[in-house]
């Protein structure tokens, strides 16, 4: 009889087994998948103040764009979470089973949904520091915490990015993932920077 297999599907998960996964050793969920996790939240508070905006202003066609836009990027972190350990899989079975050149294969496939992460963290940061002008004084600390979710989850996913490169025997891979990312830190950072100084 033929073993039973079973799958776990992360972002079905409620948040107590979602943690208690993360917290085991032998859990497939790792940090890139907690980082996705947490950019779905930073957008679905970007999604809610949107939506309060919009209900003020109907028919604003702006609000209503950052409204669906903000759903899709939410719903999208949501799906990274699963895509993240399928993404692990080359890698894992390179560690294990593989030698040097099968590893250095796959650490790009390694880190796609982290890059990913740190990608669209600049459109969701872009969403808020436009809401910072549009959204009323009592849910203005939702786009601060929104802001910090997805900051949060941009450091995370490169530190992701960082420890896999690590792995790489390619001293050029390494400096222009390194010089890549603390570009595209620098560029979100400065965007946090915009938001707080409208929000405080």
């Amino acid at each position: 009889m033929a073993n039973k297999i079973i799958i776990d599907i992360f972002k079905e998960k409620k948040a107590e087994d979602f943690t208690a996964a993360l917290a085991s050793p032998k859990s497939k969920a790792g940090s890139g998948s907690a980082a996705a996790y947490m950019a779905a939240m930073g957008n679905a508070l970007i999604e809610r103040v949107a939506k309060s905006c919009l209900a003020k202003d109907e028919g604003n066609e702006r609000l209503d764009y950052i409204v669906r836009n903000a759903e899709i990027l939410r719903s999208y972190m949501v799906h990274l979470i699963d895509e993240d350990i399928k993404a692990k899989g080359p890698i894992n079975r390179a560690r294990k089973e593989g030698g040097a050149r099968e590893i250095e294969a796959s650490i790009q496939t390694a880190t796609c949904i982290e890059a990913e992460i740190v990608n669209m963290a600049k459109p969701s940061l872009e969403f808020i520091n436009e809401l910072c002008d549009l959204c009323p004084e009592e849910d203005k600390h939702f786009l601060t915490e929104a802001a910090e979710f997805i900051m949060a989850s941009c450091r995370a996913a490169q530190s992701v990015i960082f420890s896999y490169a690590a792995l790489s025997s390619d001293d050029t891979y390494r400096y222009v993932t390194k010089r890549e990312n603390e570009i595209f830190l620098a560029e979100r950072e400065a965007l946090l920077a915009g938001i707080a100084s409208k929000l405080k």
